[in-house]
């Protein structure tokens, strides 16, 4: 299996699980598809794993179709979403925590 396709399958990984947290630490989804999964589907984390399991699928389709330069771009975009969801949990957490 190509590196990349795992790399984007990694990156699928820790994005939802930064997703839950932040979402258990109550910080609202930035991404207003994600959101809108979230707000429809008869439950939260289902309506996350929906989008998750797209997001698999097209990473898949990428890989398929040879377009790795594309899967690259989006592995480098979903690295800057995972620091981006660990920054958001830091700021809530000191937040909560009062320093």
């Amino acid at each position: 299996m190509n590196q990349l396709l795992l790399q984007y399958a990694y990156l699928q990984v820790l994005d939802f699980l930064t997703t839950v947290a932040f979402l258990l630490h109550g910080i609202r989804e930035a991404n207003p598809l994600v959101r809108m999964a979230l707000l429809y589907a008869p439950h939260p984390l289902g309506g996350l794993l929906m989008v998750k399991a797209a997001a698999i699928g097209l990473g898949l389709y990428c890989w398929w179709r040879g377009r790795n330069r594309l899967l690259s771009r989006i592995n480098l975009l979903f690295a800057l979403v995972v620091a981006w969801n660990l920054a958001a949990l830091i700021l809530q957490s000191a937040r909560l925590a009062q320093f």
